[in-house]
């Protein structure tokens, strides 16, 4: 596909090089292909991105969100706060453990959950908050995480896009009671598809890894009632080479986000917190105008494009009360984000041309002057 100003630039581009093939073939040639020898490396390397918390790998992100609040206990009754404006995995695995998502609205500089929204939403039958810190902004922790210490609450941070991002220099996955990461193949890194968990918990670090293993650390001692949601080492062992990857990645994000800040004035670019440092998963935009229109005309110029997310979770089927209607939420900044927000490339396969283009026709969509 080609734009009237060139070749097509890609919104994402995972990578899967001879390094990648070279390590999942080492692996399928020595026989060792799940929960061996490259899991457990992958965790201990992945542990140094998350200020040397336990980190257990599972098959996804999803799992990795659903394992941990299974693992603290939560179920039927129990009311877990999260973002409406994320993917749905996040309330999904509030759902897939028998408990109720209370969403709540986002801040509109960093898409994340706004702390004073969180502290209005805690009832009693509140057992955990859970930040996403989404398009690789980090949400702003050190208030979420007085409002869950000021009530008991356990913190689960959705860590599936924000690899390497921080804040005020600690890093996402090191603040509350666990974070979750995902491997997709778009993800900022990935395992083809995978997740991690980090925690600072031995307990319950040892917990997660009997759940993802059928209840059992050693064979046929099964210990709990458990699942199978193992990560193979085929996986591990791209892992292992994206991770080394990742901080040359994600300075090249970061890069090519200056840029484009430098030089988009046809849409509203993405503020970055004071302290947070951003790893642009996404580059998310807000358009002034109409949106289709401007999606339209960026994709005849050759310029991938997509809305993360154009319907907000509680408006989503399985979250609509029974008479079919949204629940009780007043979240106008979560619908404002949704009918706004166009994510463009940042990936680090884009060169300046790619990038000069993308800041131009953004410029042009919106009808900048």
């Amino acid at each position: 596909m080609s734009g009237l100003n060139g070749d097509f630039i890609p919104p994402a581009k995972p990578v899967i090089g001879e390094a990648e093939i070279e390590a999942a073939v080492r692996v399928l040639r020595s026989g060792l292909v799940v929960q061996g020898p490259e899991v457990k490396a992958f965790e201990e390397e992945f542990a140094e991105l998350v200020s040397g918390r336990h980190c257990v790998a599972v098959n996804s992100g999803t799992s990795a969100l659903q394992l941990t609040l299974m693992a603290l206990g939560f179920g039927p009754g129990d009311e877990v706060i999260v973002p409406s404006f994320s993917f749905a995995a996040s309330a999904n695995s509030i759902r897939l453990v028998g408990a109720e998502p209370v969403f709540v609205d986002i801040e509109p500089g960093s898409f994340c959950l706004d702390p004073a929204a969180v502290a209005a939403a805690v009832t009693p039958r509140t057992v955990a908050i859970m930040p996403v810190h989404l398009y690789g902004h980090p949400a702003a922790m050190n208030k979420i995480m007085e409002v869950a210490e000021r009530h008991g609450l356990a913190v689960v941070e959705d860590a599936a896009q924000a690899h390497g991002a921080s804040l005020n220099g600690r890093p996402v996955g090191a603040f509350g009671t666990a974070g979750c990461f995902s491997f997709y193949p778009t993800k900022n890194m990935h395992s083809l598809e995978g997740g991690m968990i980090s925690t600072a918990d031995a307990e319950l670090a040892r917990t997660l890894r009997l759940l993802r293993n059928q209840g059992m650390e050693q064979r046929y001692a099964n210990e709990i009632v458990g699942a199978n949601v193992r990560m193979t080492d085929v996986a591990a062992a791209i892992g292992r080479v994206q991770l080394r990857q990742l901080p040359d990645w994600t300075a090249q994000r970061q890069a090519n986000a200056k840029v484009l800040d430098s030089k988009i004035t046809g849409m509203v670019i993405p503020p970055v917190a004071d302290g947070a440092s951003h790893v642009y998963h996404q580059y998310t935009v807000r358009a002034r105008g109409d949106r289709g229109t401007a999606q339209k005309r960026l994709t005849e110029l050759g310029i991938g494009n997509a809305v993360y997310y154009p319907t907000p979770i509680h408006r989503l089927k399985p979250f609509l009360t029974t008479e079919g209607a949204p629940g009780p939420w007043e979240l106008p900044e979560t619908e404002r984000a949704a009918a706004e927000v166009i994510s463009l490339p940042v990936h680090p396969s884009l060169n300046q041309g790619d990038l000069e283009r993308i800041a131009d026709g953004v410029n042009l969509a919106g009808g900048a002057r």
